[in-house]
């Protein structure tokens, strides 16, 4: 897993230059969002289990045609599935949010992730809403521990709604 730091000096190495002045203000900017970051993953790891009970309610309360019979989340089994599906999705992000970096995402969660979905008959359209409305809980309850710039934490839910969006939706 690499983060923000490792990614630059990969891609700088990679074409064989030396660290040059936008470099330098990627490395600056990554370093003094580094507290906002951590507080953001503290303020989503203290609430994660709520979080991913919101977000899954809400979910099947816009689309209760999931939970009903023959809906992808119908029976308890497929029901917690998706839910533990949402949690690594938080899980992830956290993780993405603290690094400054996306990759993790690409390395540990959507590399494939789409043809094992469709493979299973599990909708990809749903998924997306679900991660959506985790990064609108997210975001609101980072705002309102305090940190008025939310973008760092929707930009790893962007990415896997992107990622996730491509094809077969």
């Amino acid at each position: 897993m690499r983060d923000a730091v490792t990614t630059l000096i990969k891609n700088y190495d990679s074409t064989g230059r030396y660290l040059d002045r936008d470099a330098v203000d990627s490395l600056r900017s990554y370093f003094n969002s580094g507290a906002v970051r951590v507080k953001a993953a503290a303020v989503i790891n203290a609430d994660a289990a709520a979080i991913v009970k919101e977000a899954g309610s809400a979910l099947f309360t816009e689309q209760p045609e999931l939970i009903q019979p023959g809906g992808n989340a119908y029976t308890t089994r497929r029901y917690a599935t998706c839910l533990r599906d949402m949690d690594y999705y938080l899980r992830y992000a956290t993780y993405a949010i603290v690094a400054g970096d996306v990759d993790v995402l690409n390395e540990r969660v959507l590399e494939g992730l789409r043809e094992t979905y469709n493979s299973l008959g599990v909708p990809i359209g749903p998924t997306v809403r679900g991660i959506q409305i985790m990064k609108e809980i997210v975001r609101d309850r980072v705002a309102a521990a305090g940190i008025e710039d939310t973008s760092i934490v929707e930009q790893p839910f962007d990415y896997m709604c992107r990622q996730l969006s491509e094809v077969n939706i």
